[in-house]
């Protein structure tokens, strides 16, 4: 029980620094609700592993140095492998598969095709996610998208100074389940902003953060019309 819960907390420290890109052992402590002591215990083992990295900055009130801790790329590599658990082995042959299609009949034709399934997966999702409230229908696709291996949360925008616009949130994704496709295929993501605005048509969809791109994370602004 006890190398579970280690096991766990280890995960826990883990996705909060992706999700919040570096974090100081009392801040993980306060957040985990896990004691000081714990946390440094087990940063120092995620230390060994070459998980996490940490900088030094500035002192605290008692003039030791602040630790900053945050992800080595050994770790998002580990949380991404994690995030493509529940496609283990088709992703592969995913890619397989489109190469062939692609020697075969042209990488247009794939596009064209690739653009059909992302066609289906929206109408797919749109009947699932229903006619509620945005809220009700950002917070379901959110359920729906963590079932397929993404690790995907959401929070509510403030409205602009002018006060115009409608009820707005940004949907974030910090793993991508597909990622090895998107790699090869990057076309998939441009289907899969086309997607979400279509499950979401009486809203725009906007992108504003890209994995493909080097940045942490992808994250769409939604804004209802």
């Amino acid at each position: 029980m006890a190398t579970t819960q280690q096991t766990s907390t280890k995960q826990d420290i883990l996705e909060y620094l992706l999700k919040h890109s570096q974090a100081t052992a009392v801040e993980l402590a306060d957040c985990l609700d896990v004691s000081p002591q714990a946390i440094r215990r087990h940063l120092k083992d995620l230390e060994t592993e070459k998980l996490v990295l940490y900088s030094v900055s500035g002192q605290q009130s008692m003039g030791r140095p602040q630790h900053l801790y945050q992800l080595s790329q050994q770790g998002r590599s580990r949380l991404q492998k994690n995030a493509n658990r529940l496609n283990d082995g088709y992703g592969e042959f995913a890619i397989s598969l489109l190469d062939t299609l692609a020697e075969t009949v042209g990488r247009d034709q794939v596009k064209s095709i690739l653009r059909k399934q992302w066609e289906r997966k929206a109408q797919e999702y749109r009947e699932r996610v229903g006619n509620g409230s945005l809220r009700e229908r950002v917070a379901t696709l959110i359920e729906l998208r963590k079932q397929e291996g993404f690790m995907a949360e959401f929070h509510p925008v403030e409205s602009d100074a002018s006060g115009g616009g409608g009820e707005r949130f940004i949907f974030v994704e910090h793993t991508c389940a597909i990622s090895d496709v998107a790699e090869s295929f990057p076309s998939v993501c441009g289907h899969e902003l086309e997607m979400f605005a279509a499950i979401l048509p009486d809203c725009t969809v906007e992108r504003t953060h890209w994995l493909i791109h080097g940045e942490h994370r992808c994250g769409y602004l939604v804004q209802k019309r």
